[in-house]
């Protein structure tokens, strides 16, 4: 679940069958006067387009209940809830949540038609706001990838430390201070200190110098883990090591730092199509 704040109306969006949703409970208090979402439920445009959306996406649609519905739009008497809708005629366009978290929620694509209704300057906030979010999460996620990816090649790293430098006979203590050495080495050819060093420089903060690195210190680390289990299997002593990592880490952080606003992770295909539909 996330927040988004649209002309000072926070909206909800969630995720349901990985896809996104917005709250429309939330939505509706942008509209001036005593407007419900039933209004625009009725609507005879509305409908057409959540039935169009529905036949694209949806093969379990009942079409012959949305047709009983739509030939009574129009008329005065007129009126259906979401709840009602969805149970006659299996859409997934729109949902209705019970709970702490409650209320009308529509996929995208319908939710900014509804943006439509409450005005045109609100549809235009709210995709702009969307996208920013999507793209806050991508920045995220791509710096969680990169971190799980030097995870990965550290135990790769480890393995070869293993095969190499550890006699048969170490003790589980000389063996997890080969690791720590290691891990050390690295540290201080990237970085310039130890994790200790950075710990007694950083007391207030939890974690290790890795959670606070770059995502291009990430891609930097990751390379020189997987160059170093290399190194390692060629009989380089550490020292030898040490040196060649360091020239490594200053000739590919001045590559990657002079690569300016790279997107590392772009944007899901679903997400682009909107995108080129909207604009």
């Amino acid at each position: 679940m996330a927040k988004m704040k649209v002309k000072d109306t926070e909206i909800t969006v969630v995720q349901i069958n990985n896809e996104d949703y917005l709250c429309l409970t939330d939505m509706i208090k942008a509209k001036d006067g005593d407007f419900f979402i039933t209004d625009w439920l009725r609507n005879r445009n509305t409908l057409e387009y959540i039935g169009i959306w529905e036949k694209v996406y949806n093969p379990n649609f009942n079409y012959g209940e949305f047709a009983t519905i739509k030939s009574q739009s129009g008329l005065n008497s007129f009126k259906i809830s979401v709840k009602e809708f969805v149970a006659r005629t299996n859409a997934i366009s729109l949902q209705a949540k019970a709970g702490r978290y409650g209320g009308t929620y529509a996929h995208k694509d319908i939710a900014f038609e509804f943006a439509m209704w409450i005005s045109p300057e609100f549809k235009i906030y709210i995709v702009k706001e969307f996208q920013r979010l999507k793209e806050e999460e991508q920045k995220l996620l791509g710096w969680s990838a990169k971190r799980e990816l030097a995870k990965i090649n550290y135990r790769i790293h480890t393995d070869a430390i293993k095969q190499n430098l550890i006699p048969q006979e170490l003790t589980p203590a000389q063996k997890s201070f080969v690791y720590a050495d290691e891990a050390d080495m690295l540290n201080v050819a990237m970085f310039g200190k130890t994790a200790r060093e950075w710990r007694e420089e950083n007391p207030d903060l939890k974690g290790n110098i890795r959670d606070y690195a770059s995502i291009n210190q990430l891609i930097c680390l990751s390379n020189m883990e997987n160059l170093n289990a290399v190194f390692i299997n060629e009989g380089l002593v550490q020292s030898e090591r040490l040196v060649k990592l360091n020239k490594i880490a200053i000739q590919q952080m001045k590559v990657l730092e002079n690569v300016d606003d790279k997107k590392i992770l772009k944007l899901t295909d679903s997400e682009n199509r909107y995108s080129q539909r909207s604009f």
